[in-house]
């Protein structure tokens, strides 16, 4: 292979049938424009098992680093981009999302229009839009880090047990700010808040607004609101050492870490931005009307030509 080479990563599992018919056309369409299709290792071996051989198709890691990619396509719902973003996490490629599942709240388009979009894709006919993310760090007592990762959606400190509460203090920029025992706190990114945050009660947030959200999960507390942080804030949750209940980290539900009393997660604005390729101008109220199906019958709209220049 050249240095002009294409590299296209594609991400779909094999586990309906939708969803391998739309690889495999996705996977020809790279191939006949001439671009070089890359899969991740499990996606090979499970597609591979149903299309059968799949001789140009490179895999990840093995055969193309991940800053080679040039983009990534991915079929399916919210969780497969998040696998997605994973995936490319150490590049800069972009992520374009194609909806099989249900809500695909960080998808672009729906399946129904695939074939264009591989079409755009092919002639970079697309624009890239910055997520801001959240770099996670867990300490133990004596104050070391003991664990790091990344969020796109959230980072939610849970108990890890069911019958009791977990005994929590939240600091905010260095100063407590309460303890009380809860199920959990979310600490939730724009584009998260349409996720864990939004079925916690937590506030929509608009992916232009650059802010953390925190969201206390069934707190017993007098003081147990929501709350809208800077982007620049730290926000930190300690589980207390007196507590009888440890608590478990996750983070956008696919990567966690136990939290023994005395743990201490801190969360901050990650440098890295997750990279999400637009084939249409985004307007989030038309998206947030569309996926939740929300009631706008009777709408009037403004008059024509008001607030005009």
């Amino acid at each position: 292979m050249t240095n002009a080479t294409r590299h296209i990563l594609v991400v779909a599992h094999a586990h309906r049938t939708e969803t391998v018919e739309a690889a495999r056309r996705v996977l020809d369409a790279l191939l006949g424009a001439g671009a070089r299709p890359v899969l991740a290792a499990d996606d090979r071996e499970e597609l591979g098992a149903v299309l059968g051989h799949l001789d140009e198709v490179a895999t990840l890691g093995a055969d193309v680093g991940v800053d080679e990619l040039e983009l990534a396509i991915v079929l399916g719902g919210d969780g497969t981009i998040l696998r997605a973003a994973e995936l490319v996490r150490d590049g800069a490629a972009p992520i374009l999302g194609i909806n099989m599942g249900h809500i695909g709240f960080l998808a672009e388009i729906e399946r129904d229009d695939m074939d264009d979009a591989v079409r755009r894709v092919i002639a970079r006919d697309y624009t890239v839009e910055e997520r801001m993310t959240l770099s996670v760090q867990v300490e133990d007592v004596s104050d070391e880090v003991v664990f790091e990762t990344w969020a796109l959606n959230e980072a939610t400190v849970e108990k890890a047990s069911r019958e009791r509460m977990l005994e929590v203090v939240v600091e905010v920029d260095e100063r407590p700010l309460s303890t009380f025992g809860c199920d959990g706190v979310v600490v939730a990114t724009p584009t998260g808040s349409t996720a864990y945050n939004f079925s916690a009660g937590g506030p929509v947030v608009w992916p232009t607004v650059e802010a953390i959200a925190v969201v206390p999960l069934s707190a017993h507390a007098l003081f147990a609101r929501a709350l809208v942080l800077a982007p620049e804030s730290t926000v930190a949750i300690e589980v207390l050492t007196r507590t009888t209940t440890a608590g478990i980290l996750w983070c956008d539900g696919r990567r966690s870490h136990d939290l023994p009393p005395g743990a201490r997660v801190i969360v901050r604005r990650s440098p890295e931005p997750v990279r999400l390729a637009r084939l249409h101008p985004a307007v989030f109220t038309d998206r947030l009307v569309r996926k939740f199906r929300l009631p706008v019958e009777g709408w009037r709209g403004p008059a024509h030509g008001a607030g005009m220049a």
